[in-house]
């Protein structure tokens, strides 16, 4: 009965693996007119994002709406475009946001200068920490009142201290006695 049971669940297996393994999206395969234009689609279907994916480029990207991007490139390049028509053409139709290196404009200056300027703002902080001028060193010393104070705070220490190792002695030489 338990083998029957292994069986049964080893063939659900197995059938699962085989539908799983049918349902893997094609290949596409495209034909070009001349090695140039394929290394042109291959370049652009990598510099171009997929717009449902967020960060695969088309090259990568196995959603539909890439599979209809590459077609739509295989198109244009086969029409003759130049791969910066191509680009504007996507761009006009999805934003800036499938291309991996946005241009730059005034939307985008913070995403390209924005690093730079913290990490410069970053220098002349630690720069100024550095120049700040140490303490005078006469505002280093102590005055009389100041000694005399710090005097009589460690002679009171070392009176205590005195006393502690007194009490300790005696509670050693009771027990001692013992």
């Amino acid at each position: 009965m338990l083998t029957r049971i292994l069986f049964i669940a080893l063939l659900l297996v197995t059938a699962l693996m085989v539908t799983n393994t049918a349902s893997a999206s094609p290949v596409e395969t495209f034909e070009f007119r001349d090695e140039v234009t394929k290394i042109r689609f291959q370049s652009l279907s990598k510099e171009l994002r997929c717009p449902k994916c967020q960060n695969q480029n088309l090259a990568d990207s196995n959603s539909p709406i890439a599979e209809d991007l590459r077609l739509e490139l295989y198109d244009l390049l086969q029409q003759g475009k130049a791969d910066s028509e191509i680009v504007n053409f996507m761009v006009a139709r999805y934003g800036e946001f499938v291309l991996y290196r946005p241009r730059v404009s005034n939307l985008t200056y913070i995403l390209w200068f924005g690093p730079a300027l913290l990490i410069l703002i970053g220098i002349i902080v630690v720069i100024i920490i550095l120049r700040r001028k140490p303490a005078a060193k006469e505002n280093l010393a102590l005055n009389s009142q100041q000694q005399e104070k710090l005097q009589q705070l460690l002679q009171g220490k070392q009176v205590q201290s005195k006393q502690e190792q007194a009490s300790q002695n005696l509670n050693t030489d009771n027990k001692d006695k013992e």
